[in-house]
């Protein structure tokens, strides 16, 4: 029996490069392909957060698109996290 939709894990990935105006959404997915965007992040040694509210946002915006401003505000939070994670290395 395959899982409900809504019960699988959900994952998205940012980038963002000096120059853009905003992040950039460069993978997206469900399930299998969610475990594998979170295996890749490990595996490059970067940080994960889960939130399950704003991945279902970032999961409505294409893959190579920029983030719409309704997210900026959220996204800022989570690469402040991420750079203050990264400090306490």
């Amino acid at each position: 029996m395959r899982p409900r939709d809504e019960d699988q894990r959900r994952a998205a990935a940012l980038s963002y490069k000096q120059g853009y105006y905003a992040p950039v959404v460069v993978a997206r997915g469900k399930g299998i392909a969610a475990e594998a965007i979170i295996a890749c992040a490990h595996e490059a040694g970067v940080y994960v957060h889960e939130s399950p509210d704003l991945v279902r946002l970032l999961m409505q915006v294409d893959n190579d698109q920029f983030i719409p401003p309704e997210l900026y505000r959220a996204v800022a939070e989570v690469l402040v996290w991420l750079q203050w994670m990264e400090s306490q290395q």
